[in-house]
């Protein structure tokens, strides 16, 4: 596997979940909570959260996720910026997606002593709808069995997300998904305007068959 700036962001990632899954006071500190953002200016706890898990589970489909997607968007950001500036703009990438994502959770939550969300989803939700932009016709498939266009899953994805995160009744933080993935696809076409008509061109030339 080669060390890339993915990698290392994964391996930063799994180092401190670990950490975290034995550690309640760390998990704890670190987790995002609004209301202590809030009323105790722990600021930090936006990008804190991103690094750490609930589970294996949690942490094996994120970080999967993100280690097929973040080399597409770090390998781009390099030709475009040359290696080491896009390597600083992808990690900044990655953090904006997380603090980015979870604002309006924190807008909603800031006054509620009880809600709590980590995960890098935002970051990797980003990264996947930068993706997406960057190559739209490119499979994605669920569980190796359901294969579709990005620009396809993505859209599903996107209606999903928003129609879940209305209803907020599953403990999963859908609207993180949902601006993550905003994030990503308006972060590319402000670095790269050119990729919208690209991304245009590639769809109107899409054939199912």
């Amino acid at each position: 596997m080669e060390l890339s700036i993915t990698v290392i962001l994964i391996i930063i990632t799994v180092i401190s979940s670990f950490y975290g899954f034995n550690n309640h006071s760390f998990i704890e500190r670190w987790m995002f909570t609004p209301y202590k953002i809030k009323h105790q200016k722990q600021w930090d706890r936006f990008i804190l959260s991103g690094f750490i898990h609930k589970d294996y589970i949690h942490l094996l489909f994120n970080m999967f996720t993100f280690y097929f997607f973040g080399r597409v968007v770090e390998q781009f950001l390099a030709y475009q910026l040359g290696s080491s500036l896009g390597g600083v703009v992808f990690v900044l990438f990655y953090i904006l997606g997380i603090i980015i994502a979870d604002i309006p959770t924190y807008l909603k939550h800031q006054n509620n002593s009880y809600y709590r969300a980590l995960g890098a989803s935002g970051g990797t939700a980003a990264t996947v709808f930068s993706s997406i932009i960057i190559l739209p016709l490119a499979d994605i498939c669920l569980f190796g069995i359901i294969c579709l266009p990005g620009f396809i899953l993505g859209a599903l994805f996107l209606i999903y997300s928003y129609t879940k995160g209305k209803q907020d009744s599953d403990g999963i933080n859908h609207d993180a998904h949902l601006y993550g993935a905003l994030f990503g696809i308006i972060f590319i076409l402000i670095l790269s305007p050119s990729s919208a008509v690209h991304f245009i061109d590639q769809i109107r030339n899409w054939r199912i068959f």
